[in-house]
């Protein structure tokens, strides 16, 4: 099992830390130009996250059925999912496009964009959403290699997007001058260029596909009424959690542009745990959901309880890590002194935030293996109530560390209540 979930996880942690390695690189180009640039890009960046963490389903969704599939070893189910998928994805996009205006106003208004950062914010904004329908269509298509057990082609495609991202965002950026303008392009360009190269990688390893892909059997309703089902229940999940970053993002930027820029650059911390930790979250999806397809019952549970023990292992890396070097760190993404000495005060929620919010991403990736989705809904819904009852009720007084002790609370109430109930329902399905 050890050997398994480290088969699929190390290729899933080196793609999954490459996704925080272009947006901390995107936040270090910003953050040598001025705080409003960090911002800006801070803020745009949470604009797309909030939009596209939504669709996140369609990558959560298509994994877990896949998986179920590929355990009973039925191709049809599996094109079928894959289908489904991208023909919600590019639906999704088409509707992104229609209400891109009404979208930015209402994010800058969620978000407390200061009138100073809305001419970026929406100069970012109004490049990026181009990348739309490669963006999902990616999320289908990864979703789909996580369930077929391969971790190789999410890595491959990753890494060529970010190579791609990053080459092109800093010719753009400091060559050319095109300050903004430039980082958005180059996420756009690169979106696109791994869409090609994952349809490629489709072609090439499995052929046999476009051979079960048939109108009649993709607009099934039956099939289709399941897919969208689990789906809009990830989606509700998905939507409560982009709303407490939105959240977190919104009272920072109540608190001023010093405290806004220092809380930027530490969610990077934050996306450089959660993405390396997810790769065991994304290796339990894979197993569990393939021996919950087989009806291998033991097997899932020992799926279940090693990715716990790595998941761990890797967080108490983290926090040892941000504990030695959290202050040098801090500089690899800003040199403006004041957005340093404004950070500082704050490394100590990076020590606490790894050990503490691993378990509820290793759950994450256990409900997303079992196709649980009401089950993500709810407790989600819970976490998330509690979450606010936190920060109103305790951490408002506190400031910004009283916002850290908030999300943190949320990220220990999210683990707990999904412990909780898979040991009362879940765990007691055949």
């Amino acid at each position: 099992m050890n050997k398994e979930i480290l088969r699929l996880a190390i290729p899933n942690i080196l793609s999954n830390i490459s996704v925080p390695l272009l947006s901390s690189f995107d936040t270090a180009l910003m953050g040598r130009l001025s705080a409003d640039h960090l911002g800006a890009v801070g803020l745009g960046s949470m604009v797309f996250n909030f939009i596209y963490w939504n669709f996140g389903f369609l990558r959560m969704g298509s994994t877990g059925m896949t998986a179920q599939a590929f355990g009973r070893e039925n191709r049809q189910e599996m094109s079928t999912v894959l289908g489904q998928a991208l023909i919600v994805a590019l639906g999704l996009a088409s509707l992104l496009f229609l209400l891109q205006i009404p979208l930015l106003n209402m994010a800058q208004s969620l978000l407390l964009v200061t009138n100073d950062q809305q001419p970026l914010v929406s100069e970012y904004f109004t490049i990026r959403i181009w990348a739309a329908p490669a963006a999902l269509g990616l999320y289908a298509l990864m979703g789909w290699f996580f369930g077929v057990q391969n971790a190789i082609f999410p890595l491959v495609l990753t890494i060529l997007i970010n190579i791609v991202n990053m080459l092109l965002s800093y010719f753009l950026v400091y060559q050319w001058g095109w300050g903004i303008q430039g980082v958005a392009w180059g996420t756009v360009i690169a979106q696109y260029t791994g869409l090609v190269g994952g349809g490629l990688l489709l072609w090439y390893r499995y052929s046999w596909v476009r051979q079960h892909w048939q109108a009649r059997t993709l607009l099934q309703w039956q099939a289709l009424q399941r897919f969208l089902r689990i789906n809009r229940d990830i989606f509700l999940r998905t939507l409560c959690l982009t709303l407490s970053f939105a959240f977190f993002y919104r009272q920072s930027a109540g608190m001023g542009d010093l405290v806004l820029a220092a809380n930027v650059i530490l969610l990077q911390y934050v996306n450089w745990m959660s993405y390396g930790v997810d790769g065991f979250a994304f290796a339990a999806e894979s197993l569990v959901g393939k021996y919950h397809g087989a009806n291998d019952h033991n097997s899932a549970q020992r799926a279940i309880r090693t990715s716990f023990v790595w998941g761990m292992v890797l967080a108490g890396l983290y926090a040892l890590v941000y504990g030695l070097s959290g202050t040098g760190l801090l500089r690899v993404f800003t040199d403006q002194q004041e957005v340093i000495h404004a950070a500082l005060p704050y490394l100590v929620w990076m020590v606490i935030f790894p050990l503490l919010s691993t378990p509820c991403y290793i759950w994450d990736g256990v409900y997303i293996g079992l196709t649980a989705s009401a089950a993500m809904r709810n407790t989600m819904l819970l976490a998330f109530g509690g979450y606010l009852l936190l920060y109103y009720g305790i951490g408002q007084a506190w400031g910004n560390h009283g916002l850290w002790f908030s999300l943190v609370g949320f990220m220990v109430l999210r683990g707990g209540i999904q412990w909780r109930w898979y040991a009362r329902f879940l765990h007691r399905k055949p």
